[in-house]
């Protein structure tokens, strides 16, 4: 069996996923497409993590490829979490994870309507839609408020976990407008404010076509290997989020071979990818928070120093912004509320690392300009570099 060890794992991150400056692109959908899906429950993060990979950073190429080529679009997909793919790799992740997400959600909608005693079920939500996307295809684009405004039954309340303590009443236009999107429907379009903003408008959509669904997690778990490869049969199972006997029918569909890894366990990489890859220059990054070169893996340590981890991950096990150093979390970064980028290394890496990273720092502020970015999720040192 082949040994792939950690500093061949570190090269190839930084070469597959776009890290070293020989390896960036000219283009935010090659970007998307070398990492196979970017988180985007941040509206932020998405345009860090291109750009962190872009050889001209801008919002511009972000925004071409969002909102005038949509060739880039937001699928609420693994870990019923928002991720931002191409529309080469959307029909796939639709139907690996996506389909089944939307499936869920409506059962929870419908569930919630139920529980609340009006009377409202299957019917009532069909019309909603429906004078919902009538709503939304005679404006052409629309916030939730505005829609709200425009279809009367968007503004119905419901009382939710009625009976617990968790018993509250909320609007039902939320949810309404994220199961159109979670059906592919309607789709995110411009926000309202600037880039960081998450108050988006909404457009309508054409739904995925139907395809197979073995079919589907057989490509992803393909394109996941060449991106991601070495990973373990959990590490692909915690990103997708699929269950056990998916995940390794979709590695056994795909040719995974095994590999050893330097703690010894078992990993997969894509069919015949076991050759060493030449290192790359010297390279540092800062990326943001939920970047998938740290969300690519349930076992970071190849990347993530166990010491490390306690100031860089909030309770809920989201990653805050890192500062990298040739494939490993050396530290953290954060932006103080003048528009300051302040960094702390929690890795003496030297100087040419420093150098390195403060020309990093300077690339970062200058495509950001005057924009203000905290993440939605808030670290420890994230939170210590801005008080």
């Amino acid at each position: 069996m082949y040994r792939v060890d950690d500093e061949q794992r570190r090269i190839r991150l930084g070469r597959r996923h776009l890290l070293a400056p020989s390896a960036r692109v000219t283009s935010a959908v090659t970007v998307s497409d070398a990492v196979v899906a970017l988180h985007a429950t941040d509206a932020a993060t998405l345009y860090l993590s291109v750009c962190a990979r872009l050889s001209d950073p801008g919002v511009g190429v972000v925004e071409q490829a969002l909102y005038e080529d949509v060739s880039l679009v937001r699928l609420l997909s693994m870990r019923n979490t928002l991720f931002t793919v191409s529309t080469d790799v959307a029909p796939a992740v639709d139907a690996s994870n996506a389909r089944s997400v939307a499936t869920k959600e409506r059962s929870k909608l419908l569930k919630h309507l139920r529980e609340d005693g009006k009377g409202l079920g299957e019917q009532w939500l069909a019309d909603t839609e429906r004078q919902t996307l009538a709503a939304l295809n005679t404006r052409g684009r629309a916030t939730g408020s505005e829609l709200s405004a425009a279809v009367p039954a968007l503004r119905t309340k419901i009382t939710v976990f009625p009976g617990t303590k968790q018993e509250t009443v909320q609007g039902v236009a939320s949810r309404v407008i994220r199961v159109l999107a979670a059906d592919g429907r309607i789709r995110r379009d411009r926000p309202r404010g600037s880039w960081t903003s998450s108050q988006f408008r909404w457009t309508a959509a054409e739904p995925w076509p139907v395809s197979d669904a073995s079919a589907a997690r057989e490509e992803v778990a393909m394109r996941w290997l060449h991106s991601y490869g070495p990973g373990t049969e959990s590490d692909l199972k915690w990103w997708t989020g699929w269950g056990v006997r998916e995940t390794r029918a979709a590695l056994a569909a795909a040719g995974a071979e095994e590999v050893l890894l330097d703690n010894g366990a078992v990993a997969w990489v894509a069919p015949g990818d076991v050759a060493d890859e030449p290192s790359p220059e010297p390279w540092a990054a800062l990326l943001p928070g939920l970047d998938p070169s740290a969300m690519g893996w349930a076992d970071r340590s190849f990347q993530l120093p166990a010491a490390h981890r306690a100031a860089l991950f909030d309770r809920a096990g989201n990653i805050g912004p890192t500062v990298w150093w040739n494939g490993t979390i050396i530290g953290g970064w954060a932006q103080r509320s003048n528009g300051e980028l302040v960094w702390r290394l929690l890795a003496d890496v030297g100087e040419e690392a420093s150098r390195l990273i403060e020309a990093e720092a300077a690339r970062l502020s200058a495509w950001t300009d005057d924009a203000r970015i905290t993440p939605r999720f808030r670290t420890p040192l994230e939170r210590e570099l801005t008080s």
